[in-house]
């Protein structure tokens, strides 16, 4: 819980869309209560913008796998840095 979350959170909330804001940065010094964390839990679990977060996951989930396979973008590029450093 530091400098780096507010942006984090910002980033899986508005740009990525596969995760929902529990609480403002600005309150992060206020305790969570157990209602507003199942209120968050229900949204994500029970409402039609809680699907779309789950397949929005999903889908980002099947991109990374396929990256990191042999032949994927996130592999060739890890390869050719290795290749790079120990000649």
């Amino acid at each position: 819980m530091h400098s780096d979350q507010p942006i984090n959170g910002f980033f899986l909330t508005e740009i990525l869309k596969i995760g929902l804001l529990v609480r403002e940065w600005e309150k992060r010094e206020e305790l969570v209560s157990a209602s507003t964390i199942e209120n968050v839990v229900r949204k994500l679990m029970a409402s039609e913008r809680g699907d779309l977060i789950r397949k929005r996951a999903e889908e980002l989930g099947e991109a990374v796998r396929q990256s990191t396979e042999k032949g994927g973008a996130s592999r060739i590029e890890l390869d050719s840095f290795i290749a790079h450093i120990t000649r």
